[in-house]
C-alpha cells in the first residue's frame, strides 16, 4: 500500500514526506538564527564585566537589562525546537511539531530583532551622541522591518498574483 500523494502537485510528496522536508528546512533556518542569538547573548553577558559598565547612567543600565533579557528570551526560544523534537520524536506528530516550531521560530526571530536593535542602541548611546544613537538605531530598525517583514510580504503578494 502506498501513501496518498497530496499537496503541491509539482512535488508529488506524501504528507509524511512534506513534514520531513518542512522540518529539515526549519532546522536550517533555526541554525542561522540560533547562532546569531547565542553570539549576541554572549556579547551582552560580557559587557557587565567591562570597566566602563560601572559608569553607565541609570537609563542606559536599564536598557542593558532589557537587551540582556531579550537576548536570553531569543536564545531560549530559538533553542526550544530541540526540546520539542526530543519530547515529540517518534510519536507521529511531525506535522504538528513543524507547525509549532515554525511559530516558535517566528517569535524567536522577533525577539532577536529586538535584542539586536536594543544592543545597537546601547552601544551607540555609550559611544556617540544621543541623537545619533537614536537615528542610527531607528534606521536599523526600519531596515530589519523591511528585510524581515515587508519584502517577504510583498513577494508573497506578487507570487500569489502570478499563481492565480
Amino acid at each position: 500500500m502506498t501513501a496518498e500523494r497530496t499537496g503541491d502537485p509539482e512535488r508529488n510528496e506524501t504528507a509524511a514526506e512534506r513534514a520531513d522536508r518542512r522540518w529539515n528546512e526549519t532546522l536550517q533556518e533555526v541554525r542561522v538564527a540560533q547562532t546569531g542569538a547565542q553570539i549576541l547573548f554572549g556579547f551582552l553577558l560580557s559587557v557587565a564585566f567591562t570597566p566602563r559598565f560601572q559608569s553607565l547612567s541609570r537609563p542606559v543600565e536599564m536598557l542593558y537589562v532589557v537587551a540582556v533579557a531579550l537576548g536570553a528570551l531569543a536564545t531560549g526560544t530559538l533553542i526550544a525546537p530541540v526540546a520539542y523534537h526530543r519530547l515529540l520524536a517518534g510519536r507521529h506528530l511531525k506535522p504538528e511539531l513543524v507547525d509549532a516550531v515554525g511559530r516558535l521560530v517566528s517569535v524567536g526571530v522577533i525577539l532577536l530583532a529586538l535584542a539586536v536593535n536594543l544592543s545597537v542602541l546601547l552601544l551607540l548611546l555609550v559611544a556617540t551622541d544621543n541623537w545619533l544613537a537614536w537615528l542610527v538605531t531607528s534606521l536599523i530598525t526600519l531596515w530589519f522591518t523591511l528585510c524581515w517583514l515587508v519584502f517577504p510580504v510583498l513577494l508573497l503578494r506578487s507570487g500569489g498574483r502570478r499563481a492565480s
